[in-house]
């Protein structure tokens, strides 16, 4: 981590001044510290801030020149000069001999404590370490993801970008199996194979310096004593810590995918064969669809359909995660499919409402009450068309927030699972329900919700005014509003009956 000397004169608080050695501004300043030695040299490393009052600062130009020029052979990245004590302003000569080895001479004032220049260098140097360190924990999470969901291919780009560098997985016999963002050149690939000829130590970094300057560094992947490939890294510069910490999880993470349990590798393959399978029978055989399925059944070959629905895709693709985690906990198969913001899932017939909501459970509050989950009753797992379209017609009549609501729980909205009788109440809603939400967006106001909340309360003012927090009058001036927009009186059992069903269709 540095800090560039023009960032340094970048801070108008602490007014520095450029006053020679302009060349030098992007120098790189690793410390600051002030000294008043007539020789430092001997204890520098390189990289400071120089900070003097020039108390002791030799008395003739020629070996105040030697002083200077001293200071550039160390490596020093800039001097600053306090006045207004021993100098009432930076000499003269100095200046001229800072211009001649670009080496930047920047006058403190007498007002900034050299403790002020110390502090700001040594902040900016521990924010650049945070900012390193939050870095590595972003990329970490996303190199994870990336070997889960797209393999090695997209492990290796993670790393690549993570790194700013060029990153490549070879084979053993050094076969360039991913790269990203492009293979590099022939010449830089024979130095690589090279570097790999020469052994890298087991699973220890191998560094070296291409003929082009670039920075070479390989890993080996193993795991124990088993190697797999190589991991190398091309980059202008060394890699830093942080690129190395990112280095060695993308190792970790390499070695896992090539060490994939045989049982797992074997499920996959088997998969993939059936997919293919598929596509290659011209009379589509489904049997091995069917044989996977059956794998969700419980000991009597029963499933049944849960479907989840949320307000948004995001919260629907959370929702996902959410019973994928829960599944993986149980020790079961996920049998899952997300379309937009719905979720349906395939679960055991011994699988209950308490086992449907413990899935959601990792849900945060404000989430759980923005989605609605349904449940099927128990069918052979040929049925499981049957059962998820329970579960969806269940889920379409659930509370928001509510735990699962089970297709056998539902009375009055059966209805909705039939086409035609959806095909009236979409009508239905599209000639009643249309004015009310297009009154409430236009004016803000909550007709739509507060005509829910009183024909699920059967037309009882108290109970519906407690569901939308409201005085019962408040509520009764919602109906009337209602009833002149859609031209009907909410007396008569029959409307509240239809207008229940068309909003339920509708929110479906």
């Amino acid at each position: 981590m540095t800090v560039p000397v023009r960032w340094m004169l970048s801070q108008p608080d602490l007014a520095l001044e450029l006053k020679g050695g302009a060349a030098g501004l992007g120098n790189e300043i690793t410390f600051a510290h002030a000294t008043e030695l007539q020789d430092p040299v001997r204890w520098l490393s390189g990289g400071e801030l120089l900070l003097t009052t020039g108390i002791r600062l030799p008395l003739t130009a020629a070996d105040r020149a030697r002083y200077l020029r001293g200071l550039g052979e160390a490596g020093v990245a800039a001097v600053g000069f306090g006045t207004g004590l021993s100098h009432p302003e930076v000499p003269e000569d100095l200046v001229v001999v800072a211009d001649e080895i670009g080496l930047p001479l920047l006058e403190i004032p007498l007002p900034t404590p050299f403790a002020a220049v110390v502090k700001r260098v040594m902040n900016r140097l521990a924010e650049q370490e945070y900012e390193a360190v939050l870095r590595a924990s972003r990329a970490q999470p996303r190199m994870t993801r990336a070997v889960i969901q797209g393999g090695t291919g997209a492990t290796v780009r993670e790393l690549a970008v993570a790194t700013s560098s060029t990153v490549l997985l070879l084979d053993l016999s050094g076969r360039v199996l991913e790269a990203h963002p492009a293979q590099p050149a022939e010449d830089v690939l024979g130095e690589l194979r090279d570097v790999l000829e020469a052994g890298t130590g087991g699973a220890s970094s191998s560094v070296s310096l291409a003929r082009s300057g670039a920075s070479i560094t390989v890993q080996q992947i193993s795991v124990g004593s088993t190697p797999h490939g190589h991991l190398a890294v091309i980059s202008p510069t060394a890699l830093s810590h942080v690129d190395q910490i990112l280095l060695g999880h993308a190792n970790s993470l390499l070695a896992l995918d090539f060490e994939k349990p045989v049982r797992l590798r074997t499920a996959q393959n088997r998969l993939n064969s059936h997919a293919l399978g598929l596509l290659l029978t011209e009379d589509r055989d489904l049997a091995p669809a069917w044989s996977q399925i059956r794998h969700a059944a419980d000991a009597d070959g029963m499933v049944r359909g849960l479907t989840v629905v949320a307000e948004t895709p995001a919260l629907a693709e959370r929702a996902e995660s959410a019973v994928a985690v829960a599944m993986n906990k149980a020790g079961r198969q996920l049998f899952s499919r997300r379309h937009d913001a719905r979720v349906t899932v395939l679960l055991r017939g011994t699988d209950d409402v308490d086992f449907a909501r413990a899935m959601l459970r990792s849900l945060s509050a404000p989430e759980r009450k923005a989605i609605r989950a349904g449940l099927s009753g128990r069918r052979e797992v040929a049925g499981l068309v049957a059962a998820i379209e329970q579960s969806q017609l269940a889920a379409s009549a659930a509370e928001a927030g509510a735990d699962p609501l089970e297709f056998a729980a539902l009375t009055g909205s059966a209805l909705l699972a039939f086409s035609s009788t959806r095909e009236v109440l979409n009508s239905l809603a599209d000639t009643m329900i249309s004015p009310i939400d297009d009154y409430d967006r236009s004016n803000g106001t909550e007709l739509l919700g507060s005509l829910r909340a009183f024909l699920e309360a059967n037309g009882h003012w108290e109970s519906a005014a407690a569901v939308m927090g409201v005085h019962r009058h408040t509520l009764r001036s919602r109906m009337a509003r209602i009833e002149s927009l859609i031209d009907c009186r909410l007396d008569v059992a029959r409307v509240r009956a239809e207008l229940l069903l068309a909003i339920i269709a509708r929110q479906s």
